[in-house]
């Protein structure tokens, strides 16, 4: 369970009309050029909004666009074609060191391989993204301490990384993300490189994190049994969402997958969902 005292994000209201999505992408498409004549569809006319507070699995096999996907909703590529707001601001078009000041302030990442400095303590590498805000040491170090707490790494924030387990890594990972209290903490493949024990621990953390303090979050994998902590699925192929499950509908997979099992089939309910990529 989280219980520690880093304000959470702003509390917004569900009144319709009252805020904008977190997330708002209208007729997105991304092109990449290759050479003088050929192109690379990634993504073909992207429409999706993410209110405030919910946790939302992106899956597709590869190629489907989601890392693509995954870049634009990161502020870490412009889309060729079409807008992206970020918390209400138009980044569609935003200048590079623009881009990267909002995806500072805007977006906690977290990624398969950790990416911490090595030669840093995990209290240091939670700091970092505060460095670049230009947040001051002390305000700096309690902000980072609070955050460890969440994680449950208190009695971890002077070891370096090779002290630390790959669970532990990617809590102070995750810690890292949420300090600067973004508006999404986005996730690409987090447990990729996890045990399937410390992985399932590992999407606890971001459970408690959703439920407990209102984080958006969103995870992109392409693992069926990470993707049902999700309370939505948005299924990708062709650089299109091909299926957008909502919580309602993903209630009644897992009754009609509780049924099959009483019935002898075996299988996660979430290996339907993904079988859709495949048709």
């Amino acid at each position: 369970m989280i219980g520690a005292t880093l304000a959470g994000p702003e509390v917004r209201s569900t009144g319709e009309g009252d805020r904008a999505p977190v997330i708002q992408l209208d007729d997105v498409h991304k092109t990449y050029y290759m050479g003088a004549d050929i192109q690379v569809h990634a993504l073909r006319g992207i429409s999706v909004q993410v209110e405030q507070g919910e946790f939302v699995a992106i899956m597709g096999r590869s190629g489907s666009g989601k890392s693509t996907m995954m870049n634009i909703v990161g502020c870490l590529d412009h889309p060729t074609k079409g807008r992206y707001l970020l918390d209400g601001v138009d980044v569609s078009t935003a200048p590079k060191a623009e881009l990267a000041d909002i995806r500072n302030r805007k977006v906690g990442f977290v990624f398969q391989s950790f990416n911490l400095v090595s030669r840093t303590s995990a209290i240091e590498n939670v700091e970092l993204p505060l460095i670049y805000a230009g947040v001051g040491s002390r305000e700096r170090r309690r902000r980072a301490e609070e955050a460890l707490e969440i994680v449950n790494l208190a009695d971890k924030m002077k070891n370096m990384p090779n002290q630390l387990s790959g669970g532990q890594q990617q809590r102070v990972a995750i810690a890292r993300a949420l300090v600067n209290d973004p508006a999404i903490i986005l996730a690409d493949e987090p447990t990729g490189a996890l045990d399937t024990r410390t992985a399932i621990e590992l999407m606890g953390v971001f459970q408690d994190l959703n439920r407990e303090r209102g984080m958006t979050i969103i995870i992109v994998t392409h693992e069926p049994d990470i993707a049902e902590f999700g309370k939505r699925v948005l299924l990708f192929g062709d650089g299109r969402i091909r299926k957008d499950y909502d919580q309602r509908q993903l209630e009644v997979l897992r009754k009609e997958h509780h049924m099959s099992e009483l019935g002898g089939s075996a299988g996660s309910w979430m290996d339907d969902v993904h079988e859709e990529d495949a048709q």
